[in-house]
């Protein structure tokens, strides 16, 4: 197993995620208890040392099976990261309550890394006021040293994020950000993470395989992959990727059997990131498989000047992009709770006046018709 060096630990390059544990009778509530405890037996003997998990991973069952599960071994083998709920607005006023009900379901008496999570536009004014006692609650439990090491999780764009540094940004120890290959350029996961190395906190990656999107290719890609690379599996092209960023720490990975464990874990055992010529041939893939469906806005903003409704049409053409390329998904979604409904692509009224004075000639009126119906 590789291992990075941060501050006065060594952590596993990989982490081994528990969102996505082996279930049964495919409920994502019934964790396999039986074969995630043999899966976490596995990692921790081949190197693994970092576990991440969080309030309502496995509809909340995750914190108590994994804590459970490693209550079995000395506490100083492994670290243990969770996070704070705030994605759910009804946990805003929680935080005592649930660090105190985290510590006792995974039962431990600190964390070793503490994560306020999935910082967004539904939630940034949420964790930004201090009368929600977020940021004095757990700062203070950094001092008293039940988080040994405090962080935050972002899915917001850079604005959201460069909002939550103001106030919080000299008590951020590192970052969880979403980067692949795919997402280096398409949700522009690039601007987070040079960011962060200007800042000099150290990254960690989630979704480095999006949900398995990127763990199989077409077959003509994977042959591209195969003529550079014959010895790599697909999934590991993915995780030499990451290991081209010297700035990242730790790269999650949710293993939901024993088989991708044992693959990742192999990958792992050795460094050998991708050179330039191999990182351009996967954004070269990364453009063909987003172009079929992903709409060309260059935000220019001309379109805004024309809207009657003032809607941030280039903004809403994004969230179309993401919403459409991955099928669905909470990211849009999320982001549009955060914004009034008269704001929404549903309020658009099919002027075309945007489309007049369009560039890319993008039918603008159709796509918000669109995604109106898609998000019902």
């Amino acid at each position: 197993m590789i291992f990075n060096h941060f501050k006065d630990k060594k952590l596993s390059a990989l982490g081994m995620g528990t969102m996505r544990l082996p279930v049964m009778d495919s409920d994502n509530s019934k964790i396999d208890t039986e074969q995630t405890a043999v899966m976490v037996k596995y990692a921790l003997e081949h190197g693994i040392n970092y576990f991440d998990t969080a309030w309502g991973y496995h509809n909340g069952n995750s914190e108590p099976v994994i804590g459970k599960i490693l209550s079995q071994y000395p506490r100083e083998s492994f670290y243990l990261a969770t996070k704070f709920p705030g994605y759910d607005l009804a946990n805003i006023d929680k935080v005592e309550e649930i660090f105190e009900k985290q510590l006792e379901r995974l039962k431990t008496e600190y964390f070793d890394f503490y994560l306020i999570h999935n910082v967004c536009e539904l939630n940034i004014d949420q964790y930004l006021d201090p009368a929600h006692r977020i940021y004095s609650y757990l700062t203070e439990q950094k001092e008293n040293g039940r988080i040994r090491h405090l962080g935050f999780s972002i899915h917001g764009d850079m604005d959201v994020m460069e909002k939550f540094l103001e106030v919080y940004g000299d008590k951020m120890e590192f970052c969880q950000i979403q980067l692949n290959w795919l997402d280096y350029h398409f949700q522009g996961a690039y601007k987070k993470l040079r960011r962060l190395k200007e800042l000099n906190i150290p990254v960690w990656v989630m979704e480095p395989l999006r949900g398995g999107m990127l763990a199989k290719l077409s077959a003509e890609h994977t042959e591209q992959l195969k003529a550079l690379r014959p010895e790599e599996t697909i999934p590991a092209w993915a995780f030499r990727y990451i290991q081209s960023f010297p700035e990242v720490a730790v790269t999650l990975s949710g293993m939901s059997d024993f088989t991708q464990l044992k693959q990742n874990i192999a990958t792992f055992e050795t460094h050998n990131p991708l050179n330039e010529s191999e990182r351009k041939t996967l954004y070269s893939i990364a453009e063909n498989m987003t172009s079929k469906c992903v709409l060309p806005c260059t935000s220019c903003r001309y379109c805004t000047d024309h809207c009657p409704m003032e809607l941030d049409i280039p903004k809403l053409l994004g969230l179309y992009n993401e919403h459409t390329f991955t099928g669905g998904g909470f990211l849009a979604p999320m982001a549009l709770e955060a914004i009034p409904s008269s704001k929404h692509p549903s309020a658009c009224i099919g002027c075309k006046s945007c489309e007049s004075v369009c560039p890319q000639q993008i039918k603008i009126s159709d796509a918000l018709a669109d995604f109106t119906k898609k998000l019902k």
